[in-house]
C-alpha cells in the first residue's frame, strides 16, 4: 500500500505527540521544570545535539533530514490558522471579566499603546544595529520585526503565572495584556508588512493605516460580542455537557474563522467571546456539572496544544541563520527587547497613574514579558528571503531567553518585589 501525503502528516502527528509525551515526562520526572519550558530545553538539548552530529558524521545528513521534517509541518500555519483560537479561547476562559473591567484602562494602554511604543523601539533599535553590523536591511522591515516581538505571549504568561502567586490584580493585568496585546500585534504586523512590501499601490497615508488598525481591532471586539452573545443563549437553552462542549469549541473556531475572513482580528474577536463564555457563561448558562466538564476539556486541550507548540520552538534551532553579523545581533536584541519593553510601559502606566500600580509593578511587568509561538509564528510568515532568515534568528533568540531564562526567574523577580 503506498504511504500517501495524509500518511505522512498522521505520522508527523503522531511522531509530535510521542516527543510531547516522552520529553514531558522527563521534564517531569527528573528535570522538575514547567512542562513548557521543561519541553522547550529538552528540544532544544536534541537540536544542539543535531547540530553536533552535523560537525562529527556529515555523511550521516541528520542534520538536513530533520530540517525537512520540520519543513513537513507548517508552523506558522498550523498556529496562526488553527492552534491559536483554541490557545487564545482557553486563555480568556480563566481570566476574571469583573477584575479585568476594574483595570480595563491599564489593560487597553497596556495593549495598545505599549504594543506601538514597543515595536518602533525595537525595530528603531535593530535598524541600528542591523546596520552597524552591516546586515543591509531596510527602516520599514525593522518596523515588522518590532511588531514580531513586542507583544507578549498568552500561552507562555498564563502557563507562568500558574505557579508564581502573584495578586490577583497584577495576575488580571498581565495576562489579561497578553491576550489582548496578541491580537493587536497581528494586527500592526500586517500593516506593517503591507507598508514594507508596497511597490507604490498601497495608501500609506497615516489616516488610512490608522483606520486600519481601528477597524481590524474594533471589528474583532464587535465579532466577539457577537458570538459570544450567541454561545451564550445557546449554552443557557440546555443542560447537556457533551453538547455544550462542542458549543464552545465551535465559538473559538467560527469566530476566529469569521474574523478571517471578513479581515478583521480573529485573535481578538476569540478573546472576547472566551470572556464572555468564561464568565457569564459559566455563572448563569452552565450548571456546576457542565462547568466542571468545559474547565477539564479546555485544560487538557490547552495542555496538549502548549506541549506541541513549546516542542517545536525548541527544534526551530535548526532552521536559523548561523551568519555571524546575524548572531551577532541576535545577542545584541535580547537585552534591546528587555529596554524596548521596560521603556513601553512606562507611558500606560503613568496615564493611568503609576504610583496607584502594587509595588514592583513595571518590574514584574517587565520581566513577565514572555514571548513565544506568536511571535515565531509571525516570523516564519514573511516571505522567503534574507530578510526571514535574518529575523528567525533574532525572533528564536529572544523567545527562547524569555521563555527559559525569564521564565525561570519569573518567581524569584516576583518573591523579591513582596519582600521589598
Amino acid at each position: 500500500m503506498p504511504h500517501d501525503y495524509s500518511e505522512g502528516v498522521f505520522d508527523l502527528i503522531a511522531a509530535l505527540l510521542f516527543l510531547c509525551a516522552a520529553f514531558g515526562y522527563i521534564s517531569h520526572k527528573y528535570l522538575r521544570l514547567p512542562n513548557t519550558i521543561g519541553l522547550v530545553v529538552i528540544s532544544l538539548a536534541v537540536s544542539l545535539c543535531i547540530l553536533a552530529m552535523e560537525i562529527a558524521m556529515p555523511q550521516w545528513a541528520v542534520p538536513q533530514a530533520a530540517r525537512d521534517l520540520l519543513t513537513l509541518f507548517p508552523f506558522s500555519q498550523a498556529l496562526m490558522v488553527g492552534a491559536l483560537s483554541f490557545l487564545l479561547f482557553a486563555g480568556a476562559l480563566t481570566v476574571d471579566l469583573s477584575m479585568l473591567l476594574k483595570n480595563k484602562g491599564t489593560v487597553f494602554l497596556l495593549a495598545i499603546g505599549g504594543v506601538l511604543i514597543a515595536t518602533f523601539l525595537f525595530g528603531g533599535g535593530m535598524w541600528l544595529i542591523f546596520n552597524f553590523l552591516g546586515v543591509p536591511i531596510s527602516f520599514t522591515y525593522c518596523i515588522v520585526l518590532g511588531a514580531i516581538l513586542s507583544p507578549t505571549d498568552p500561552v507562555a504568561v498564563i502557563d507562568v503565572l500558574k505557579r508564581i502567586g502573584l495578586s490577583n490584580r497584577m495576575s488580571t493585568i498581565i495576562a489579561g495584556e497578553s491576550l489582548f496585546n496578541d491580537g493587536v500585534a497581528v494586527v500592526i504586523f500586517t500593516i506593517a508588512l503591507g507598508v514594507a512590501a508596497s511597490t507604490g499601490h498601497v495608501d500609506l497615508s497615516a489616516e488610512h493605516l490608522i483606520g486600519e488598525f481601528f477597524r481590524e481591532a474594533g471589528g474583532g471586539i464587535v465579532l466577539g460580542l457577537i458570538t459570544g452573545g450567541i454561545a451564550f443563549l445557546a449554552l443557557r437553552s440546555i443542560d447537556q455537557h457533551i453538547v455544550e462542549v462542542l458549543i464552545t469549541m465551535a465559538a473559538a473556531a467560527v469566530t476566529y474563522a469569521v474574523g478571517l475572513w471578513l479581515e478583521i482580528s480573529g485573535p481578538i474577536a476569540v478573546v472576547v467571546t472566551g470572556l464572555i463564555v468564561g464568565n457569564p457563561g459559566r455563572r448563569l448558562a452552565m450548571s456546576e456539572h457542565v462547568n466542571q466538564h468545559v474547565t477539564v476539556f479546555w485544560t487538557l486541550i490547552d495542555e496538549i496544544l502548549n506541549a506541541g507548540l513549546f516542542l517545536l520552538i525548541g527544534f526551530e534551532l535548526l532552521a536559523i541563520s548561523w551568519h555571524p553579523q546575524v548572531m551577532i545581533a541576535a545577542l545584541l536584541a535580547i537585552p534591546l527587547a528587555l529596554i524596548a519593553r521596560y521603556l513601553s510601559l512606562i507611558p500606560p502606566l503613568a496615564l493611568v497613574g503609576l504610583r496607584k500600580q502594587e509595588p514592583g509593578t513595571l518590574r514584574i511587568l517587565t520581566w513577565g514579558g514572555l514571548h513565544g509561538g506568536i511571535s515565531v509564528a509571525l516570523v516564519l510568515a514573511l516571505p522567503a528571503g534574507p530578510v526571514r532568515g535574518a529575523f528567525l534568528t533574532v525572533c528564536y533568540a529572544v523567545v527562547v531567553f524569555s521563555i527559559v531564562v525569564q521564565g525561570l526567574t519569573l518567581e524569584r523577580v516576583a518573591s523579591s518585589v513582596r519582600k521589598a
